[in-house]
């Protein structure tokens, strides 16, 4: 599986250490910036993978910011792209199990990296429902 990675400079250091994380379980990871720690706008990078998600070029993608807002909100601006906002497991595992979920976004400056590791793989190794939740999914 190949995951496509982005954050602004709020993100930067987990981005980092979660590329890392994602290349030890077997993963190919495509980075789609920031990589300097100078302030910079997230739109930049949401907008480049929202793209890799859409043309196929990686199968789904995690974005970091502050918040979490401005990444998911710039995400989900793409045809194509569910991006969920994730604080805890449960929320990221429902991302994928009832929104089919193809990106990942998690507020960097409210939770822990290890909050971050754990959400990842909830929602990594969560099956989509289908179900009346596709229904919903082919409404958006």
């Amino acid at each position: 599986m190949k995951i496509g990675i982005c954050s602004d400079h709020a993100g930067l250091d987990y981005k980092t250490r979660i590329i890392s994380y994602l290349l030890s379980k077997g993963y190919d990871v495509c980075n789609f910036g920031t990589d300097s720690p100078e302030s910079c706008d997230y739109p930049d990078f949401a907008h480049a993978l929202a793209a890799a998600v859409e043309s196929g070029e990686v199968d789904c993608g995690i974005a970091l910011c502050g918040t979490g807002n401005g990444m998911a909100m710039t995400l989900n601006k793409h045809k194509g792209v569910r991006a969920g906002l994730a604080w805890g497991t449960a929320i990221a595992g429902l991302c994928k199990r009832h929104n089919n979920a193809n990106v990942l976004v998690m507020p960097a400056r409210f939770i822990s990296y290890q909050m971050c590791t754990r959400c990842i793989r909830a929602w990594l190794t969560t099956p989509f429902e289908g179900g009346r939740h596709q229904r919903r999914v082919e409404k958006i």
